[in-house]
């Protein structure tokens, strides 16, 4: 994977709270290589189904813009997701990211939502 194909880091909030948050992720693909990232989330091996907190999963991109590419995560709380984020599973659930996969430069995004209301 290119260095350009990381995922920042979601910025640190000062305080932790123990509400429901969901993170959402954006990259945007540089390469062309849409089509075997949409099947490297459709055949992914699930690491993070069994991490504490996890509530679920979306992966998707906007109508006509396939090489755009956002996860929508929910989390039981906001440590949860910190505490999965910089474990090994994450770094494990990386390795099927297609090879030679390039990213377009500045487009990686991480925020974190807190949930207030359903």
């Amino acid at each position: 994977m290119s260095d350009n194909a990381r995922l920042p880091a979601p910025p640190e909030c000062p305080t932790s709270t123990a509400q429901p948050v969901v993170v959402i992720s954006k990259f945007i693909i540089a390469n062309g290589m849409d089509e075997a990232v949409h099947t490297a989330f459709s055949e992914r091996a699930h690491l993070v189904d069994d991490a504490p907190g996890f509530l679920g999963l979306e992966v998707m991109h906007p109508v006509g813009k396939p090489a755009e590419v956002w996860l929508v995560t929910r989390w039981t709380d906001e440590q949860s997701y910190r505490t999965w984020h910089r474990g090994h599973t994450y770094h494990a659930s990386h390795q099927s990211i297609p090879r030679g996969l390039k990213l377009v430069r500045g487009s990686t995004e991480i925020q974190v939502f807190n949930v207030f209301a359903h």
